[in-house]
């Protein structure tokens, strides 16, 4: 049973940056693709970034190209999503989510877990 729990979200002003973390724990994950959705207020969850563990390729949302990157850290078996020049239209839950099988890592079905969420906030 694969575990996700987020951290690093807050309140950062327009413009700003913010690095959200997703440590991994549980089951052998080294196959699993691993993503990053978000879910606004009264909005579908939707896709950011997926990155692949084995290989490290990744998969971002076309309107985030450029502002956002994910990485793994094999070492510290962590999932991590640097956010940048960030606006308010970012504000939203931020979670994590394991894929065991997954094929595009673009669709929230392909996921089988999924952490608590963490809160992001944009605002002056």
């Amino acid at each position: 049973q694969v575990q996700l729990v987020e951290s690093g979200g807050g309140l950062v002003q327009p413009g700003g940056s913010l690095r959200l973390s997703c440590a991994v724990s549980g089951g052998s994950f080294s196959r699993y693709g691993m993503g990053w959705f978000r879910q606004a207020p009264g909005k579908e969850r939707e896709f950011v970034a997926a990155i692949r563990w084995n290989v490290g390729t990744t998969y971002y949302a076309d309107s985030l190209k450029g502002r956002f990157t994910i990485s793994r850290d094999t070492a510290k078996n962590t999932v991590n999503l640097q956010m940048n020049s960030l606006k308010p239209e970012d504000t939203a839950v931020y979670y994590c989510a394991a894929a065991r099988y997954g094929m595009g890592l673009t669709s929230r079905l392909e996921y089988e877990y999924w952490g608590q969420g963490t809160q992001v906030t944009v605002s002056s």
